[in-house]
Parts: C-alpha cells; structure tokens; sequence
C-alpha cells in the first residue's frame, strides 16, 4: 500500500530544460494540490506592479538573478496560503544549497517540511537539443515545446491566445553556460538532500507520458484530506 501524508510537499529539481514545468504541471492534476513555480511568481509580481515586482524588473534588465532574500519571501507568502494547506509541487528551487536551506527556515516557521524531492535527470546533449524547439508565454513564463510538448494552437499560449517566443538564452552557446552553472551547484544541493534520505531520481530522458508514470511510481503516496 502506499504511503499516506496528512499533506505532501514536493520539490521537483532538474536542468534547465529537464521538463519540470511540464511534469510539475501534470503532478499537480494527479494530486490536486497546487503548482508553486518560481518564474511564475516572479512574473506575477512584474505584471501586477507590485514593489517587489519593480525590483524584480530591474534585475531582469540587468541581466541579474532575483535575490535569495526577495525569493524567500515570496515562497512564504505563497506556501502560508490556504490552497497549500493539503501540500504542494515546488518547480525548480532551490537551485543550491544554501537556498535549500532558506526553504527548510522557511517551512520550519509554518510547521512544515519536505517530503521528498525529485530530480529528473537529462543529459547535457539532450537538454541542449530540447531547448532548440522550446516556446515561452512572455507575459506568465508557461513553457511549451514544439515536439515535446506543443500547445493547442500553433505558437499561440493554451491560456490567452497570445504569441509564443523563442527566448535568446535558448541559443546552445548560452544553454551550456547555463548547464555548467547548474551543475556547479547540484552535487551538493544533490548529496544534501540525499542525506536527509529526501532524493528520488527520475530518468527525464524519456518521453512524457514515460517520465509522468515513473514520477508516479517515485512518489508513490496518497495524500490525506
């Protein structure tokens, strides 16, 4: 049988272009409980005018990543939601360690913690070779893919209708840029919570459908109401 939790938090790491957004998604359908994804939250407060969200347009426009401090608290705000009271699908932090640990502050102020984190694992050459194909809603950051994960309508968002783009950091010179910062930081984000026996690790070089029944078969738990 499988394991039950009175709620479940899952954090779900991978590269950039490992399919978290896509399997986060289709995660949180299965287990009904909400899609936490830090670029969207990052949009939402650009779009909404927020200060926090002017901030965050600076840094944008510097090319600069968003502070661990200003990530922090829009983690908390959005995980002390009422929709996360039953859990929630964490996509794509913490990137390192030290943001690891911010999140478990972070889940220790409101009595909670993780319990289990995913990694979907792509090589290198497919992740540059998937990210060729990949289209981006600007205005919330959805991510769709034109083979692996197309939407509706030709290069149009499922949401709104509203073009899709490629993004200029897709370009391969820059994606292995990306890939080596990535792996800068993993083995230890990897090891710590390996440690915490926290780690299950999922072949994302696999199509979706594949990838989805094996994280079903990794997490494997049924959530309490």
């Amino acid at each position: 049988m499988s394991p039950t939790f009175s709620s479940l938090n899952l954090v779900l790491l991978g590269p950039p272009g490992s399919g978290k957004g896509t399997q986060a998604r289709l995660l949180a359908e299965r287990y009904q409980l909400p899609h936490i994804s830090t670029g969207d939250m990052l949009w939402d407060e650009v779009a909404n005018g927020t200060g926090i969200g002017g901030e965050i347009q600076k840094n944008l426009d510097r090319g600069e990543l968003v502070s661990d401090k200003v990530m922090s608290g829009l983690i908390l705000q959005r995980i002390d939601r009422e929709d996360c009271a039953r859990g929630f699908i964490l996509e794509g932090y913490p990137r390192k360690l030290g943001q690891a640990e911010l999140l478990d502050g972070i889940l220790a102020e409101l009595g909670r913690r993780i319990e289990q984190v995913v990694l979907l694992d792509v090589p290198d050459d497919v992740i540059v070779a998937r990210l060729k194909g990949r289209l981006i809603h600007p205005g919330s950051g959805r991510v769709y893919h034109v083979v692996e994960d197309p939407p509706k309508k030709p290069g149009a968002d499922n949401l709104t209708g509203e073009a899709l783009v490629e993004r200029d950091d897709d370009r391969e010179e820059v994606v292995r840029d990306r890939l080596r910062v990535y792996h800068r930081h993993a083995r230890a984000l990897m090891e710590y919570y390996r440690n915490r026996d926290q780690l299950v690790v999922v072949d994302g070089n696999q199509s979706i459908a594949r990838v989805a029944q094996a994280m079903d078969e990794s997490v494997g738990v049924r959530v309490g109401v």
